[in-house]
């Protein structure tokens, strides 16, 4: 009987991995500061759940299930600010398990609609009762009570996923595009996707910077504490992830969150890509990488590369979705987008 439940269970996870990954790249034209750039984007939106957080999701508990930590029908428990929620509550709901998530209470309605269509028990934690920290020890305590943790921000499945399948995948496509990579950037939420994707890229060609990104209104990473709020959800949570180590990576970008909500309003109106707010901080830090790259004999600049992590539909009672003030050191109202190209 137990050969049979870890068959099905294994062809699940087979059919769900057909749904996630292998997702399209898409090649922006720019113009900024009177010069022509390329920057090349992973479009994750287009994963199981709408979100990268599924590539993830999907090989921590498959690699629990393999391990014999993940047990038929044992609940999987969680601390998350939306999309890796989602994505543990997608997949493992699907595998037949019970998901529990803790998450603060800040969050968009729409992340909260979402994990509860999926079947979640969601469990708010106030900033009163510890914000993001302690919704990860509420995970912790279940776990003590014999749930599975898959605890994102510290296991290296995280970061091993994208090095064995984003960074990959990201490689090839700009390969058939012709295009040549100087340097990826990307927001860091667990850290996973910068240092996996970053290690597979230095791997192909050390020549490669490859930057983790910030909200300038809390620069944790920058300062190594918890400081400032900001609007860019999912990303600088309260803490440096245990994946992440910077001394491996380039220098931290900063971005405005206004900034980074008007860039996305941009991508949405202009190109018709519906993405969320952390595609804007990501791509005006891939706009300012690529602009720095060096000109080559023939007056050309490699490109720059990054991550469009999800879509616009988890944002929509949040500032995505009101007029956002300019303000002077904004780098969007000088920015063009001037043209885009897919890449299968």
């Amino acid at each position: 009987m137990l050969d049979i439940i870890g068959r099905e269970r294994e062809d699940k996870l087979q059919s769900l991995a057909a749904l996630i990954g292998n997702t399209p790249l898409i090649r922006i034209l720019a113009r900024c500061e009177g010069q022509n750039v390329i920057v090349y984007a992973k479009a994750e939106m287009y994963n199981l759940s709408g979100s990268i957080k599924d590539r993830m999701a999907l090989a921590i508990l498959q690699d629990a299930m393999r391990r014999g930590e993940l047990m038929p029908g044992q609940t999987i428990v969680e601390a998350t600010s939306g999309n890796s929620g989602i994505s543990f509550a997608a997949i493992g709901s699907a595998l037949g398990h019970p998901v529990t998530i803790f998450m603060p209470d800040w969050v968009s309605a729409e992340r909260r609609a979402l994990l509860a269509v999926y079947g979640a028990d969601v469990r708010l934690v106030s900033r009163d009762d510890g914000g993001f920290l302690g919704c990860m020890a509420a995970a912790e305590h279940c776990a003590q009570q014999g749930a599975y943790l898959p605890r994102q921000f510290s296991n290296p499945v995280n970061a091993d996923e994208h090095a064995e399948g984003t960074g990959p995948e990201l490689w090839q496509q700009v390969a058939a595009d012709g295009g040549s990579l100087g340097g990826f950037v990307a927001g860091v939420g667990t850290g996973g996707t910068v240092m996996g994707i970053g290690r597979y890229l230095k791997g192909r060609d050390p020549s490669i910077t490859v930057h983790p990104v910030e909200p300038i209104e809390s620069p944790t990473l920058s300062v190594g504490h918890k400081c400032g709020q900001h609007r860019v959800q999912g990303l600088s949570d309260e803490f440096i992830p245990a994946i992440l180590n910077l001394a491996e990576l380039d220098g931290v970008i900063g971005v405005h969150d206004g900034d980074a909500i008007m860039m996305a309003q941009q991508l949405i109106r202009q190109l018709g890509l519906g993405v969320g707010i952390s595609s804007g901080i990501n791509l005006v830090a891939a706009i300012r990488l690529a602009l720095q790259q060096p000109r080559a004999a023939d007056g050309s600049r490699k490109a720059a590369a990054t991550i469009f992590a999800d879509s616009n539909s988890k944002y929509l009672s949040t500032d995505l979705a009101r007029t956002e003030p300019c303000c002077g050191d904004y780098w969007t109202p000088g920015i063009d987008l001037l043209d885009m190209r897919i890449i299968r």
